[in-house]
C-alpha cells in the first residue's frame, strides 16, 4: 500500500488548495502513463473539471481506501502555480542529480521533491509561464490543465515553501526550453545552422499572431482561415474539422502540443467537448486530438531567415549590376525553394486529410466498441448481483430446504 505524504511535509499553500486527485499508472499505447482519478473512486478525473478534484485530506484518505498509486495536484489558469518536471536526471542509488538538473534546482530555488520513479524531480514555483514551447529534452513546464504527482520526498537544501520565481522561470525558459538544447537537437543542426545563417528562426520564435498570419497567407491559407473561423463545411463532422485544424497547427508550430492546444482554443472550432474525458484512460477529447495530430505530422514549418531580416544594402536596387544579378539569382533560388516547400506542404495536407478521414471512422468504431464493452460489463455485474441475491434467498436455517 502506498504511504501518502502528510500535510506537515508539504508546503501549506499547496495543502490548502482543493485541487487534489489520486493517480495510478495506466498503459497507453503500450507505454506506462499516469492518469488522474477522482478521490475515493476508480473513475478518471479531468484536469479541467473542478468537480472531479477534492481537498488534500479527502484525497489522502482515498489513497488508503482505493487501489491507487499516489496523490496529485492539478494546475489551473486561476492559480499562480507552475510545475517544472525534470526527467532522467537523478541516480536512485547515489540520490544525486546530474549537473544540469542541479543547476535548474539551484536556479529556481523553490520547493523540490523526488518524482515517483526516483529518477527525476518536481519543482513547484509561482509565476508567469512564458509563451511558446513548454518542453525541451527532459524539461517540461506546466501551469494549467495538467497535474503533478506529489510524493512529499523533499530534496534537502531546497526551500520547504513554494517561492515566486517569475524572473528565474523566464531565464530558464529562454536558456533551456525556448531553444531545444537536448542532445538530439544539437546532434542534428538545422539547414540554416549548417549554412552559417545567423538569422535562422523556428516557429517558437514567432508570436502567435504572426504565426496565424503566415498560416492564412500560405498556399492553403483559405482552408486554414475557414477552419480557424469555425467553418466546418466540407467535413463529415466537426471532429474531422478539429483534426484538420490541429494538423495544420501542428505543421505551423513545429509539433508543439502545448501551443497547438493554446491556439486551437482561440479558434472558432473551440467547444466544451474539447475538455471532456472521452477515453478509458482518462484522456480528454482535445488532448487526444492534439497528440494524434502532432504524431502524424512528419513535416513542419521552418521560417526562412530572409523573412525576419530587415532591408540592408543587399537590396538589388542599391547594388552594382553584377551584384544585382547575383542577388536576383539568390532571390529566384529562394523563391523556388519556398515554392517547393509550399508544394510539399500541399501534398502533406492531402495525406493528412485522408488520414483524418480514416482516423475519424476508426475512432467511431472504437468508441462504439468501448461503449458495448462497458454495457457488457454492467450487464455482467447486474447478473452477478442477481445470482448473489438468489443464493442468499435460497440459503435458510431449515435443514430440508
Amino acid at each position: 500500500m502506498v504511504t501518502p505524504p502528510t500535510a506537515d511535509t508539504l508546503p501549506p499553500t499547496l495543502v490548502e488548495r482543493d485541487q487534489w486527485v489520486c493517480w495510478r499508472t495506466h498503459q497507453r499505447d503500450a507505454k506506462p502513463t499516469k492518469v488522474p482519478l477522482i478521490p475515493g473512486t476508480t473513475q478518471f478525473a479531468s484536469t479541467t473539471d473542478p468537480d472531479t478534484w477534492g481537498s488534500f485530506q479527502t484525497a489522502r484518505k482515498a489513497v488508503a481506501a482505493t487501489p491507487v498509486d499516489g496523490l496529485g495536484v492539478v494546475f489551473t489558469a486561476d492559480d499562480p502555480l507552475v510545475g517544472v518536471d525534470l526527467d532522467d536526471c537523478r541516480d536512485p542509488e547515489t540520490e544525486t542529480p546530474t549537473a544540469w538538473a542541479a543547476d535548474v534546482i539551484g536556479q529556481l530555488d523553490s520547493y523540490t521533491e523526488v518524482s515517483p520513479s526516483e529518477t527525476g524531480y518536481h519543482i513547484l514555483i509561482t509565476g508567469d509561464l512564458p509563451e511558446g514551447r513548454n518542453r525541451a529534452g527532459d524539461i517540461e513546464l506546466y501551469d494549467r490543465a495538467r497535474f503533478f504527482t506529489v510524493t512529499g520526498d523533499h530534496v534537502a537544501d531546497t526551500p520547504t515553501s513554494i517561492e515566486a520565481r517569475t524572473e528565474a522561470l523566464a531565464t530558464l525558459h529562454a536558456e533551456r526550453v525556448a531553444v531545444d538544447t537536448s542532445e538530439s537537437a544539437t546532434a542534428a543542426p538545422s539547414t540554416a545552422a549548417e549554412t552559417g545563417s545567423a538569422n535562422a528562426a523556428g516557429p517558437g520564435d514567432l508570436a502567435d499572431s504572426e504565426l496565424i498570419d503566415r498560416a492564412t497567407q500560405a498556399a492553403n491559407g483559405d482552408k486554414f482561415s475557414r477552419l480557424w473561423q469555425g467553418d466546418t463545411s466540407g467535413y463529415p463532422s466537426q471532429s474531422e474539422a478539429d483534426m484538420a485544424l490541429c494538423s495544420l497547427l501542428a505543421f505551423w508550430t513545429g509539433g508543439d502540443t502545448t501551443r497547438v492546444d493554446r491556439l486551437f482554443r482561440q479558434s472558432g472550432l473551440m467547444r466544451d467537448k474539447w475538455d471532456e474525458v472521452h477515453y478509458a484512460d482518462g484522456s480528454t477529447y482535445g488532448a487526444t486530438t492534439v497528440d494524434r495530430a502532432v504524431a502524424r505530422t512528419t513535416e513542419t514549418y521552418t521560417p526562412a531567415a530572409a523573412e525576419d531580416s530587415p532591408a540592408t544594402t543587399d537590396d538589388p536596387r542599391t547594388l552594382p549590376a553584377s551584384a544585382a544579378d547575383s542577388a536576383h539569382t539568390a532571390t529566384t533560388e529562394t523563391a523556388a525553394t519556398e515554392a517547393d516547400t509550399v508544394d510539399t506542404t500541399t501534398r502533406a495536407e492531402a495525406r493528412l486529410d485522408r488520414i483524418t478521414e480514416l482516423t475519424s471512422r476508426l475512432e467511431a468504431v472504437l468508441a462504439e466498441n468501448e461503449q458495448l464493452r462497458e454495457e457488457l460489463a454492467a450487464e455482467r455485474e447486474r447478473r452477478e448481483a442477481l445470482e448473489a441475491e438468489g443464493e442468499s434467498a435460497d440459503t435458510g436455517w431449515w435443514p430440508f430446504s
